[in-house]
């Protein structure tokens, strides 16, 4: 009867380590409030930082192109093209863009006539190309003549661009 007395009376020992968490022996894991307090939070600095990005790139302007000329394009057979009734060549990485300034592929233009304004790279090839409307191309149809023909140019290129924003 002693010894059952004595073990009633022990009281458990503390152990100086912090309890382990075995997944091995707790197999089924807990959503610790912790746990769920920053996986909350990893949601909502995500959630932020897509609201983010897509409200900066809806602020995305398009700019007049500099250094460009006027031109009439007909795209043959990929990357031969005609300019103005001239056989020429699209440059490697050629980039077509549309009126919403979206890139278009040169296969799908395939033997439409599009009025443009285009911009050579360094090889002499036609490296870039935005699309216009026939009213922006008769616009600047007579931009070019006279003494300010230049300025006038891009003075009418900034009011095209400017308008479609």
């Amino acid at each position: 009867m002693g010894a059952a007395a004595g073990a009633a009376d022990r009281k458990p020992v503390k152990s100086p380590f912090p309890p382990l968490h075995s997944l091995w022996m707790y197999t089924m894991n807990r959503c610790t409030k912790s746990r769920a307090r920053s996986a909350f939070s990893a949601f909502l600095a995500g959630l932020f930082l897509t609201f983010a990005v897509t409200a900066s790139a809806q602020g995305i302007q398009r700019d007049a192109p500099k250094d460009v000329v006027l031109g009439k394009l007909v795209v043959t057979a990929p990357p031969e093209i005609t300019l103005d009734g001239k056989p020429d060549r699209l440059s490697p990485g050629s980039r077509i863009r549309d009126l919403n300034n979206m890139l278009v592929l040169s296969g799908g233009i395939v033997g439409k006539t599009l009025p443009v304004v285009y911009r050579r790279d360094a090889a002499g090839l036609i490296h870039e190309v935005w699309i216009l409307t026939d009213d922006e191309y008769t616009k600047l149809g007579g931009a070019g003549s006279g003494a300010n023909g230049a300025q006038r140019f891009i003075e009418l290129l900034a009011l095209i661009f400017g308008a479609r924003r």
